[in-house]
């Protein structure tokens, strides 16, 4: 999930592709490298509309703007992926997920708080970071996406209230996770251990986290060629998506 800060690259815009709504996104080949101020930057403007967002994760790109930027459209080389099988949980998250199973005021939900999630995140303090790249435009966006069935949130609830939560894009078995939070200890950490049980009852191989930061290290993620993601993205979004809703029996999966 994105966590930190976006470079200030506004005044370089100019060296960038600008795209008018509805124009396809240039060759990721043409995305800027390591050694630029922005790496992964490939292009400026178009719309943040269902449409437009679909056709850019389907090809390893997504929009990642600040308060007062222009769109901005971005394909990092190397990706931070978190592959299923590389998950780690560790042995106080196990602790705290078999305490959580057995109350019953602790529950796993999904997509029943959308909104209520992306908001969260928005509002969410990171460390070194000032603002959030969450803005308004994001919410109304995959909030569309959400409603159209390519978004989903997934909710860790204590006695009635939303503790934490994450929420991601998903197309065919191809899953991108977006941002997280918690209001109580570890909330966040349950969510994302539940997405990763959902995934492997449901054969889902990978998660793009896109941003490569320390947390999601300490989970398992790791950077990989932008080209080997893409291709297992590929193999994954043809496959039929699952039915996004949560069993309590997923959870055997990260214990076994």
């Amino acid at each position: 999930m994105r966590v930190g800060y976006i470079q200030s690259v506004t005044a370089q815009t100019q060296a960038l592709p600008w795209l008018e709504p509805g124009q396809d996104f240039p060759p990721i080949g043409e995305s800027w490298g390591t050694d630029s101020p922005a790496p992964g930057l490939l292009a400026a403007g178009g719309a943040l509309d269902s449409t437009t967002l679909r056709s850019a994760y389907r090809q390893g790109i997504f929009p990642w703007f600040g308060k007062d930027e222009p769109l901005l459209w971005w394909s990092p080389d190397p990706r931070m992926v978190l592959e299923i099988s590389n998950f780690k949980l560790h042995s106080s998250l196990q602790k705290t997920i078999r305490k959580f199973c057995t109350l019953p005021e602790c529950e796993i939900r999904f997509d029943t708080s959308f909104e209520q999630v992306i908001r969260a995140c928005a509002n969410s303090p990171r460390h070194g970071q000032k603002g959030s790249w969450i803005v308004p435009e994001m919410i109304i966006a995959y909030c569309s996406m959400h409603h159209a069935g390519y978004a989903h949130s997934v909710e860790t609830w204590i006695k009635g209230e939303l503790a934490g939560g994450l929420y991601c894009v998903a197309l065919g078995k191809s899953v991108f996770g977006e941002s997280m939070f918690s209001n109580s200890t570890d909330a966040s950490k349950i969510a994302l251990a539940a997405l990763v049980a959902f995934c492997r009852a449901h054969g889902i191989v990978q998660i793009d986290c896109q941003q490569n930061t320390q947390h999601l290290a300490s989970l398992g993620a790791k950077p990989m060629p932008r080209q080997q993601f893409l291709n297992q993205m590929q193999t994954s979004l043809e496959q039929v998506p699952p039915v996004w809703s949560f069993d309590m029996a997923y959870w055997e999966s990260l214990f076994n």
